[in-house]
């Protein structure tokens, strides 16, 4: 037998494996959504959950919103407002810097992402695809703070999906994730909730 010829994986895949040493599942995708929200000073977060975060997973946050010019790189791998030089590792103080969790949570499930800055006139929403922004964000009507929902995870990953303990068990790990985050940040109020639709966002003329 000939032994076989080494090949370059495609970048799909790559990005499929990567995603997977990142998001194990919802709990997981849920600690890199929190972190970012109280990276973003947010003092008010609200998680809902569907299917045990399977069918959605949603954190809405008061922090400091994302500029409309920032949505392209919102789910770019490596992408990140937390530092600019190598240097800046040695005086981190936020909980993430590397800007892999939403890129891998976009390759693994539909992401769309709400959000408004202080200084916008109105917020924006745009969908998200393999890191990709396929479409201009939409203007829409909002409040300061960015609202992120994941829906369908692992859609594209049917053995992950399918090693997924029963709802009840995942949620039961949503709620250990908010009660320890909660316990250790006594200033930010936390909530959870099952069961709500992502919210709607219409255009200007909508």
């Amino acid at each position: 037998m000939s032994s076989p010829s080494i090949q370059a994986l495609s970048q799909e895949v790559v990005n499929r494996i990567a995603a997977g040493e990142v998001i194990h599942r919802p709990s997981s995708a849920l600690k890199e959504l929190l972190e970012n929200s109280l990276d973003a000073g947010s003092t008010s977060i609200s998680v809902t959950s569907k299917a045990g975060g399977l069918k959605l997973l949603q954190i809405s946050d008061n922090g400091h919103g994302i500029h409309r010019a920032d949505f392209p790189r919102v789910c770019e791998r490596f992408a990140t407002s937390k530092l600019r030089e190598y240097e800046d590792l040695s005086q981190i103080e936020t909980f993430g810097f590397r800007g892999e969790a939403l890129a891998s949570i976009s390759h693994v499930a539909h992401v769309s992402v709400t959000s408004m800055t202080a200084d916008a006139a109105c917020a924006h929403r745009a969908s998200f695809s393999d890191g990709l922004l396929p479409a201009e964000p939409r203007p829409c009507a909002g409040t300061r703070g960015t609202t992120i929902a994941v829906e369908d995870m692992f859609y594209n990953v049917p053995m992950r999906r399918a090693a997924m303990k029963g709802a009840g068990e995942e949620y039961s790990r949503l709620l250990q994730v908010v009660q320890s985050y909660a316990l250790d940040n006594a200033g930010v109020a936390m909530s959870r909730r099952r069961g709500v639709e992502t919210p709607s966002c219409s255009g200007a003329n909508g």
